[in-house]
């Protein structure tokens, strides 16, 4: 059985993925003691659910606050702000290192559509931190924000993050999540804890089994649009096993909006500086680490669907399921190494 230290339901935020167990138990087969932990993290929930009695919520609850103060852009002191600030004196962490290692290395087998200096752009377009009521940018802002966009547009040198213009901003939101549910993994890896599935805002990765000696269920939703952004009734379309990997999952068509009858999505390009109308609808990536999953998952928003199918046959160290418009209808595609339940 679960159960819970701490009481709190909320959905996903792009409501399209779960965590589901399937599998009724045999007279013989005696379920283990699980725990679950859940709270509130990054703007979203955390729920982590593992095989052990010794952790209390405080510990997770520490180590999110900890990375939210080196990642957060919602906070002012955060190394990832200092560093948009422009503060000189910022001597760049371990982790921060590690971040910035993952953005350069995904940038560079997505043919940069994956991109940390973006920040502006998004801010323009009305997503981030800094969007005010300002009215969607012309060509002419675009043109002028994307001559200090790009990955090429800074260094780090003996820790220290170095700007080709001091109007360089960073975002971590398209790779820090997946890397705040690595962490706690690693966390509970150093505990000893043989069995669990940590999920920060719909990034997971698991170990072991669940409490029924099951491989972890995922059950991936159909892609529907809500009223005024609200989440509709989902129906799962897809139940993934996680076998001691990370999943996560980018769609666009929750986190839109309309202005003048023109819908803009959170998807935004970097080398185009435009939102990205796709027919891709959600993309789930599974991988060893989250904070690859989380990356490629919303690089693959920028690269629609058939670049993204070309991708995954370069790239078969990470496994894949998309979700597409085609015509009238819904088509969903998969890697060869999905498994499904």
């Amino acid at each position: 059985m679960i159960k819970k230290q701490y009481s709190y339901i909320q959905r996903c935020l792009l409501g399209v993925i779960a965590v589901l167990f399937f599998g009724a138990c045999s007279e013989s087969q005696k379920e283990k003691q699980y725990f679950e932990v859940t709270g509130l993290a990054q703007g979203t929930y955390y729920r982590v659910v593992y095989e052990d009695t010794t952790f209390r919520k405080a510990e997770f609850d520490s180590l999110l606050k900890n990375f939210d103060t080196t990642f957060s852009a919602y906070i002012q002191e955060s190394m990832l702000s200092r560093i948009n600030n422009n503060d000189s004196t910022v001597i760049l962490s371990d982790q921060f290192n590690y971040f910035i290692t993952k953005s350069q290395y995904i940038a560079s087998i997505t043919d940069s559509v994956f991109d940390i200096t973006v920040a502006p752009l998004v801010n323009a377009w009305k997503f981030g931190p800094d969007s005010s009521q300002h009215p969607v940018p012309t060509q002419a802002q675009i043109d002028s924000i994307r001559t200090f966009v790009g990955m090429d547009k800074f260094s780090v040198e003996n820790n220290k993050f170095k700007k080709q213009d001091p109007r360089v901003q960073i975002i971590g939101n398209a790779i820090a999540q997946g890397y705040s549910t690595d962490l706690i993994a690693e966390y509970l890896d150093k505990r000893g804890v043989s069995n669990y599935l940590v999920d920060v805002g719909c990034e997971m990765r698991s170990k072991g089994v669940n409490s029924k000696g099951k491989i972890w269920n995922i059950g991936i939703t159909r892609p529907e649009e809500g009223i005024d952004n609200k989440p509709v009734e989902e129906t799962y379309d897809v139940v993934l096993q996680l076998n001691n990997k990370s999943l996560a999952t980018s769609g666009n068509y929750r986190k839109f909006y309309y202005e003048d009858g023109t819908k803009y999505s959170h998807t935004i390009n970097p080398k185009t500086g435009q939102t990205v109308p796709s027919d891709l609808l959600s993309a789930t990536v599974i991988a060893d680490e989250c904070i690859e999953a989380d990356a490629i998952a919303t690089a693959c928003m920028a690269m629609g669907v058939e670049k993204s199918k070309a991708f995954f046959q370069k790239h078969p160290e990470y496994e894949a399921l998309l979700i597409f418009a085609q015509g009238d209808s819904l088509t969903t595609y998969k890697t060869k190494g999905i498994v499904t339940k």
